[in-house]
């Protein structure tokens, strides 16, 4: 019997080690297995990170009726975090132009004048042919497409559940929370 070298033997206890720890990830639903790029920081923004967080999605627009909305996000995302929530925005330009900035003026406008700190996307076209293909799936699963700014999809823990609220639906709405409460719990 040959003896294997070392080097075999211990990327042989790494493999093991890796692959029967709680550090392994499930693989990435399929909804999820988009890549974006972040508004904050221009960098490589994988929704798989999200797999296992419930996740709300919402359509942004600095000049709108509905931007006030952003405080009532932000207070959710940090009330809710650590119970598995993650807020993600996406700044759109397609209703009413109300989104005409710069990645980088959104960025700072979100951060200045709501503190906020949940991930963004870069700039997003969210309706009609032209729509992300995460946004196609959204509306197609939903059956409802975005009719203005922040309307929001909330997404389970395994992405195999998706409901629709519209933009009247604000961040601390009674249906949207219990929703919530209900895929933290699954």
């Amino acid at each position: 019997m040959t003896k294997l070298p070392k080097k075999i033997l211990a990327l042989a206890a790494l493999v093991s080690a890796c692959l029967a720890g709680p550090a392994y990830a499930a693989p990435c639903p399929p909804l999820l297995n988009q890549a974006l790029t972040s508004l904050q920081d221009g960098k490589p923004m994988p929704l798989c990170q999200y797999a296992g967080k419930v996740i709300l999605v919402v359509n942004t627009a600095s000049y709108c009726g509905f931007t006030s909305q952003y405080d009532g996000l932000e207070k959710l995302y940090a009330r809710l975090k650590d119970k598995g929530l993650v807020v993600l925005g996406f700044p759109s330009n397609d209703f009413g132009e109300q989104e005409p900035g710069s990645e980088k003026e959104i960025a700072e406008f979100c951060r200045l004048t709501y503190g906020v700190e949940f991930p963004m996307a870069g700039k997003t076209v969210v309706k009609g042919k032209n729509a992300h293909p995460f946004y196609l799936r959204l509306a197609e699963i939903t059956d409802s497409r975005p009719k203005w700014n922040f309307h929001k999809y909330l997404i389970n823990r395994d992405a195999t559940q998706v409901v629709a609220f519209g933009s009247f639906t604000k961040p601390d709405d009674a249906d949207l929370l219990k929703t919530i409460d209900r895929f933290l719990a699954q």
